[in-house]
């Protein structure tokens, strides 16, 4: 079979993948996109961000009818259909998956559904269920993304030991749900699963939750999952795992103390790791790191010069919206635009209740840094938004250089966080004074005030809470 010859072939449809063939496609280059899935949309439509979302809305929808007893408002106990529940989730991905089809077909997108495996610098093959194909290229762009990591000693071959992707088919709700590891996946799915009514416990390796987050931020979130989680154990560790019946005997050590235990299910949340193997990068020039990601430069550029890497398999933050961005990257760069990656600023969300972002620096990286910075901060409960909405449980911080006044890093925790966070990465990435913020009128009420009387606070003049008049 003649190979297919194309300018730019994309290997993995998810959303560093896709943006980048239609980015190319829409700048008027001949693009194939190649998918192992049946699907576009990769980990982040299919297995990760929307269908967690999703369980996520409707966990909120519980929360909401039971906390509304105390104004006077009482629902019934919930009766949650598990099978109802996974149709309307699976529909949601579905009408996503089928509209990122589309935009492809009518881009003129060449999409084959297949493994990609590099035969050198410039080709490869695409095993399909129809057969063989092999594509010659200018430039190819590697978007194969990430999976969840699963421990060699956790790995019984059980499906009561989940990782995400199982976790989020809701097949039933267990009554007892140990989740390994307290990131952003745990957290996220064990606020799901308490919220439906499992006793979760969460067990961390580390002294706490969301590493990486602000001290400030997590302290809402780890006080909801003190609250809602059967326990929290902080510096604890699982040694090891075993199948017993229809359940699964953990074996852990907290404070000290070894525990036995049984629960219906596990979830396995320890990190991710990248999707690089069986690619045929060993045909190429491309260098893999020590964790296996591949190693790019700011342009995304990989040691052999035809092909470029992007998202998860690149390393470094593993967001959807780090994937988009770079995507944009590597296509200007293939198209001689170098020099379009200046350092960008990637907020971070964490869809916890309440939620939790940032972007920019955080407190505790500016001070290891060494930089000059005074901090800002507005509580919610002087929010009269907040107040109305049930949610004064939230705060906003402006990480602010101490001389120019700049605004270094945002972070936000509370209810709607991951939309507020929005105003603090543009103001973050344009270089905004706190004076810029202060005199930037805000509507009321909403929570969008926070961050202006956030600014405020360090001006010593917000309205709406006392605050320490700053030196002139």
């Amino acid at each position: 079979m003649e190979p297919i010859k194309t300018e730019i072939v994309v290997v993995g449809g998810g959303p560093g993948g896709y943006t980048a063939a239609f980015y190319a496609a829409d700048l008027g280059k001949k693009v194939i996109l190649i998918e192992r899935d049946k699907r576009l949309g990769g980990v982040c439509l299919n297995r990760g961000c929307i269908p967690s979302k999703a369980l996520l809305n409707a966990a909120h929808t519980i929360s909401a009818a039971r906390e509304s007893a105390h104004r006077g408002i009482v629902f019934e106990a919930p009766k949650i259909d598990t099978n109802q529940l996974r149709a309307w989730k699976e529909s949601i991905v579905a009408k996503l998956c089928g509209g990122i089809g589309m935009l492809a077909q009518k881009r003129n997108v060449h999409v084959i559904h297949g493994r990609a495996h590099f035969e050198g610098s410039n080709s490869l093959r695409v095993e399909t269920e129809q057969g063989q194909q092999f594509v010659n290229y200018e430039h190819a762009i590697i978007a194969t993304g990430s999976k969840p990591a699963m421990p060699k000693a956790f790995d019984l071959g059980n499906p009561r030991i989940m990782t995400s992707t199982e976790a989020l088919e809701t097949e039933d709700i267990p009554e007892n749900l140990l989740i390994v590891g307290g990131g952003y996946i745990g957290m996220e799915l064990g606020t799901v699963y308490a919220t439906l009514g499992s006793k979760v416990v969460m067990v961390e390796a580390l002294d706490s939750i969301l590493l990486g987050a602000d001290a400030d931020l997590v302290r809402p979130v780890m006080a909801y999952a003190k609250k809602n989680f059967k326990e929290v154990r902080l510096k604890s560790k699982v040694l090891k795992m075993s199948t017993s019946g229809k359940q699964i005997k953990v074996e852990s050590e907290f404070e000290g103390q070894k525990k036995e235990e049984l629960y219906d299910r596990v979830l396995v949340a320890v990190g991710r790791v990248p999707n690089g193997d069986n690619l045929g990068l060993e045909s190429t020039k491309v260098q893999k790191d020590e964790k296996g990601f591949i190693k790019v430069d700011s342009n995304q550029r990989t040691s052999d010069p035809s092909i470029y890497a992007i998202g998860d398999i690149a390393g470094g933050i593993l967001l959807a919206h780090k994937a988009f961005r770079e995507g944009r990257i590597a296509v200007d760069t293939i198209m001689g635009e170098i020099g379009t990656a200046d350092k960008y600023v990637i907020p971070a969300v964490v869809f916890t209740d309440p939620e939790l972002a940032w972007c920019g620096l955080t407190e505790a990286q500016a001070k290891a840094e060494g930089v000059d910075i005074e901090v800002a901060k507005f509580p919610w409960g002087a929010s009269g938004r907040a107040l109305t909405l049930d949610r004064p449980d939230g705060l906003t911080k402006l990480i602010i250089c101490a001389k120019t006044e700049r605004i270094l890093g945002v972070g936000i925790v509370g209810v709607g966080a991951g939309e507020l966070i929005a105003e603090g990465a543009l103001a973050v990435e344009m270089g905004v004074t706190a004076k810029d913020l202060s005199l930037t009128v805000h509507p009321h009420p909403t929570l969008s005030e926070t961050v202006m009387e956030a600014a405020e606070v360090f001006y010593g003049h917000a309205t709406h809470t006392l605050s320490k008049k700053r030196a002139e």
